[in-house]
């Protein structure tokens, strides 16, 4: 499905930075632009987080955690309704946002941390838009699948990516009562992905970059965002230290979390997935690249 913003960035906007910057710079900026825009519900969800702490009464009649979850609910519907996201893609994101609920209700059950406000519109002491920020994961994945026209090859068998990511999920409840494997998980994400790369198009010429690498740099997005969250006391860990940052453990939690949306997000866009090396030709007619 072809995206509107994506190629008004392409025909009108790449114009203009390539005569006003230096040619690598100009395509960095359009990248990070595009990137930015396969970002948008996880960047609007943020947004909404950072400016409902600064405006936010107790004494107003909706709870804060209530209208992030009304808020979130509602840009998911405009989403599809404008074609942002299509049904398959929301398809996906609905079950990585069920498998993220259940798992924040038993890490909260756990003490692992703590909503300290209050809401109606929550699940077994979870605010429901903490579900939200689950689904925006595999909607970032999902729309960079779709707006770079992503590949990924050569990709490993897919019966043993979804024993990884059943793994993965696992680890995160057995842990706390059997042993923490997430350093064999660890090894196991370098062993199966290490020749994996991913192919997409930045532009008209396609580029690559390791598999694993991508996860390492989305992780430190995410631990980023994961401080704002706290910050912002949407959220609160126990274990943050004298400067108020999460624990750098959470990256590598993230990290493995990445694995299990990317594996959820495959269940569906199956075409994405090429199980030999492949060299992508260069896209030469712009309507052809998004």
């Amino acid at each position: 499905m072809a995206d509107k913003a994506v190629a008004y960035l392409d025909q009108a906007v790449a114009p203009r930075l390539r005569a006003t910057l230096p040619a690598a710079l100009a395509a960095v900026l359009l990248f990070v632009l595009k990137l930015g825009w396969a970002a948008l519900f996880a960047v609007l969800i943020l947004g909404a987080i950072i400016v409902t702490r600064l405006i936010w009464s107790d004494t107003w009649t909706v709870a804060r955690y209530d209208a992030l979850v009304l808020f979130a609910l509602g840009t998911q519907i405009v989403f599809i309704r404008t074609g942002l996201e299509t049904w398959e893609e929301a398809r996906v994101i609905a079950i990585f946002h069920v498998t993220g609920t259940a798992m924040e209700i038993f890490k909260l059950s756990q003490g692992s941390w703590d909503y300290p406000e209050q809401g109606i519109l929550e699940l077994g002491g979870v605010p429901l838009f903490s579900g939200f920020m689950y689904a925006s994961v595999g909607s970032f994945i999902a729309r960079m699948i779709r707006l770079f026209h992503v590949k990924f090859a050569p990709y490993p068998p897919f019966w043993m990516t979804v024993v990884l990511g059943i793994a993965i999920y696992g680890n995160f409840y057995t842990h706390h009562y059997t042993y923490d494997i997430r350093l064999i998980l660890f090894a196991a994400t370098l062993i199966l992905f290490w020749r994996t790369r991913v192919w997409f198009y930045p532009g008209p010429f396609p580029a690559w970059v390791p598999l694993p690498v991508a996860a390492l740099l989305s992780a430190g997005l995410l631990w980023i965002a994961e401080n704002i969250g706290t910050f912002t006391q949407t959220w609160t860990y126990a274990t943050q230290g004298d400067l108020g940052l999460v624990d750098i453990g959470k990256f590598g939690s993230w990290y493995l979390l990445l694995y299990v949306a990317f594996v959820t997000v495959t269940l569906v866009m199956r075409d994405a997935l090429k199980p030999l090396p492949m060299r992508p030709a260069p896209r030469q007619d712009p309507r052809e690249i998004y």
